[in-house]
């Protein structure tokens, strides 16, 4: 194992209804315990079995909040979909964010897979791969540069300046949130980092190890260097009183064995995501509560030396 494995949590999403005091308080507990990160799901509206249709608080605004009640976390979005922004103004809101944080934003991209919220919100749903791929070049450029005069099939940026612009020269580190193979192929060239949720890779160190070894090829055949694009994975843990994440899409995956929830048996799973190559990963909490934060915290001391 090389570098030590960085540890983050996901705060809630649409599990229970979360008003601003707790979800603070859990940011600001994951930033006490010692975690690496927090990152929020962006997200709209879901479908919930019985019925019920439930939607989380607006990920950027939230971001901003938690940016500036904590200190030291990585902070992002677990990821950003390209089709809710104008991409030029998620550009915006990205270094905003950043600026607030003081240079602690990590920013997770993807194209958005929930037509549900599509529809509700009056977004495209259509051709999601091509409006990422002209979206990440205005975004990537103008966090990189500062700058660009971008008039295509879906977007319009005409001679636009990003001002202020962020906090780190070049911008925050950039995340696929993909490892679909036109996905792959557009953000490989230009990311920091990929990310994949832990359905896609049945929670297991074993086969995010075959997916990661998918990806580098993928990574190496875009031009990039071996090991050059950091490979980061949420991992779904379930503690006491946990009553499964039915969420209402596929990937939520139901069969999907999830890492028992002891901080002896956390630090050990992600020993083994160390091991099978991951820099990062993001626990995926059932129960997300302060005091399950607490427990995370306890695993990721047990894993550091």
């Amino acid at each position: 194992m090389g570098k030590p494995l960085r540890v983050g949590v996901q705060l809630p999403e649409v599990e229970r209804r979360v008003e601003w005091p707790e979800l603070l308080a859990m940011a600001r507990a994951a930033e006490d315990v010692g975690l690496d990160s927090v990152w929020l799901g962006d997200h709209l509206l879901y479908d919930l079995p019985g019925g019920v249709a439930r939607g989380p608080w607006e990920v950027w605004t939230s971001l901003a909040a938690i940016a500036a009640v904590t200190s030291r976390v990585e902070l992002g979005p677990l990821v950003a979909s390209t089709s809710f922004h104008a991409p030029a103004m998620l550009a915006k809101l990205a270094a905003t964010v950043d600026g607030i944080s003081g240079g602690r934003l990590v920013l997770g991209l993807g194209a958005g897979w929930n037509e549900r919220e599509y529809a509700a919100y009056g977004f495209p749903f259509d051709r999601r791969t091509s409006r990422f791929e002209e979206a990440f070049t205005i975004i990537r450029t103008l966090l990189r540069t500062g700058r660009i005069d971008h008039h295509g099939r879906f977007y319009d940026a005409a001679e636009c300046i990003l001002d202020p612009g962020p906090t780190r020269p070049g911008g925050p580190p950039l995340m696929l949130g993909s490892t679909g193979p036109r996905m792959m192929r557009i953000g490989l060239p230009h990311v920091d980092l990929w990310n994949t949720w832990w359905s896609d890779y049945a929670n297991s160190p074993t086969e995010f190890a075959r997916l990661k070894e998918r990806v580098d090829a993928a990574a190496v055949a875009s031009g990039r260097r071996p090991g050059e694009v950091g490979a980061t994975a949420a991992v779904y843990v379930r503690l006491a009183g946990g009553r499964g994440r039915v969420m209402g899409d596929s990937h939520h995956a139901a069969t999907v064995e999830p890492v028992a929830g002891d901080p002896g048996a956390i630090a050990e799973h992600l020993h083994a995501m160390a091991e099978a190559g991951a820099v990062h990963v993001q626990l995926v909490l059932d129960p997300i509560t302060v005091a399950t934060i607490t427990v995370a915290g306890r695993a990721s001391s047990i894993l550091q030396p």
